[in-house]
Order: C-alpha cells, then structure tokens, then sequence
C-alpha cells in the first residue's frame, strides 16, 4: 500500500537540502514505489530519484519586473 505525501504535491519546486547533489533545483513529480523515495524533475531535464528526507521546498521564485 502506497502512503500519501502530505508535505509535497506533483509541481511544487523543490531543492535538495541534503546529500551529495544539497543545492539542486527541480519539480516534484511523484513518490517511487518505495515511499521514502521521490522523483524530481532536475531544471536539465533529467528525471531522478532522491530520499524524501533530502527534499525541502524551495523558495518561490522571484516575479520578472516589467520594463
């Protein structure tokens, strides 16, 4: 039986806070089989799996200014 994730919904930004990529950028997709895994989108492309204790959110980004 696969669990929900309250802390993360598909589409939030999210950054690696810890481990060996802590400073990545990506999207949350979706949580693995293995519920204690998550699969991000990276801002290259790649889809990868990470722990979920690695993932925090990230900072919305700033709104572009209008010239």
């Amino acid at each position: 039986m696969m669990t929900t994730n309250p802390t993360f919904r598909e589409g939030d930004e999210v950054v690696l806070a810890r481990g060996s990529y802590q400073g990545t950028p990506g999207v949350f997709l979706h949580l693995n089989d293995d519920p204690k895994w998550a699969d991000i989108k990276e801002r290259n492309g790649s889809v990868r799996s990470h722990p979920m204790e690695w993932l925090a959110h990230s900072a919305a980004p700033a709104p572009i200014a209008a010239h």
